[in-house]
């Protein structure tokens, strides 16, 4: 049997439908409704599908897929419209489309009130925030839980006191969407919850808020995430730097030395092998320039012998990198680590064939912050055979750092 995996892969609707209709397994019709939310095919045959499952499979958790798979697709009006017999268009005005949603809220029907917050959170209406608040004790795990997701979608402030009644809810689902929706929520009030709940004995629920709390801009979470660096899951651990670096990026200025200087003194006591790790990641496959950057700024700053070659290795790498700043933090994190292995690695790109000249030129430079006798007489060589002038240039101005040519 050609297994969920492959039909995603090669986004096959049409036996992901038949599977949503007829598997005899909950956990592959559950499976194959989130598979088809996020598929980029041709909408109707795939909505009348799930809008069918929406109403009709005996699982509820199929039919929670199926709603939000709806949702996903931008349709779960269809599902409403099939439910009430009435129809509610996308291209009613903001006001009547909420104003019917809100009636849907307190259906009989739980799939109904899922649906309608799905649409409520979705559309940004703010006017329906109020009547969410209320959803919010529904006594639908499901339903609470996507009425958290809508409020956190509309980021209303006047919710986080109801949301925070929900931090211990019986059901994990609900904590962790409560969790989501607090940190995009901001201010002292959610963030205090959040930190309440970073010992949620869910995992899922620890890494949501440890990965919510650097956004913030405050440093009041920095003491509870270095704690989090010995949680026993690793996601959770992991999430932890990336909220540490997020600090860095979005602490106020007038506290961003010192935060800087507090952050090096205790991740360096710490050792954890996690944070060289993760800070790795971030470098190689961070996508926002200012986490990149200050990835590479920690690093070099917190490296112990743990991953220690894997540290300067990713340092390296990002020498030439686009981002200027970027560069220029590797050059000083690499500084910072110094030692032979440091002179060796940027010896080695110099003589790489492969290296863009970028790189060579950064390599350079540095060799003038670490290196001994083996730089100079590699940058005196370098000075006259190089056919870059910038290289050539960054090489000379190292050589004088070192003494001089010979």
């Amino acid at each position: 049997m050609t297994s969920l995996f492959t039909l995603e892969k090669e986004a096959d609707a049409e036996r992901l439908t038949t599977l949503l209709a007829d598997s005899n397994t909950d956990t592959v019709r559950q499976r194959s409704a989130e598979i088809l939310g996020d598929l980029d095919v041709p909408d109707d045959e795939v909505v009348e599908s799930l809008t069918a499952a929406a109403q009709d499979d005996p699982d509820a958790g199929v039919r929670a897929a199926a709603i939000d798979a709806l949702d996903q697709r931008e349709a779960v009006e269809q599902l409403i419209s099939a439910i009430v017999g009435e129809e509610i268009s996308g291209s009613q005005a903001e006001w009547a489309r909420a104003e019917a949603l809100t009636d849907a809220l307190s259906s009989d029907q739980p799939e109904l009130r899922m649906a309608a917050a799905n649409v409520l959170g979705r559309i940004g209406s703010r006017s329906s925030a109020q009547d969410l608040i209320q959803q919010l004790p529904d006594p639908d795990p499901r339903v609470r839980s996507r009425v958290a997701r809508a409020l956190g979608r509309l980021e209303d402030r006047r919710a986080v006191s109801a949301l925070a009644k929900r931090r211990t809810d019986e059901v994990v689902e609900v904590r962790r969407e409560t969790a989501e929706a607090l940190g995009r929520m901001q201010g002292d009030e959610a963030l205090s919850i959040l930190l309440g709940m970073l010992n949620d004995p869910a995992e899922t629920v620890r890494r949501i808020a440890a990965g919510s709390l650097g956004n913030f801009g405050s440093v009041k979470p920095l003491d509870a995430l270095i704690g989090l660096l010995s949680d026993k899951s690793e996601a959770v651990r992991k999430a932890a730097v990336f909220s540490l670096i997020e600090l860095l990026s979005n602490a106020p200025p007038e506290q961003s030395h010192e935060l800087r200087e507090t952050m090096v003194e205790k991740l360096s006591a710490s050792d954890h092998r996690v944070v060289v790790s993760s800070l790795i990641d971030i470098i190689e496959q961070g996508s926002q320039a200012h986490q990149r950057r200050n990835a590479t700024w920690l690093l070099g700053r917190v490296t112990g012998e743990h991953n220690r070659w894997a540290a300067i290795e990713a340092l390296v790498s990002v020498l030439d990198d686009e981002d200027g700043m970027t560069s220029q933090f590797a050059v000083t994190s690499l500084a910072t680590i110094g030692g032979e292995s440091v002179e060796t690695a940027l010896l080695e790109l110099l003589s790489d064939p492969e290296a863009t000249t970028d790189a060579q030129a950064m390599a350079a430079f540095g060799l003038g912050k670490v290196g001994g006798e083996r730089s100079r007489e590699r940058l005196d060589s370098l000075v006259d055979t190089t056919d870059d002038e910038e290289v050539r240039k960054r090489a000379f101005s190292a050589l004088s750092k070192l003494g001089g040519r010979a």
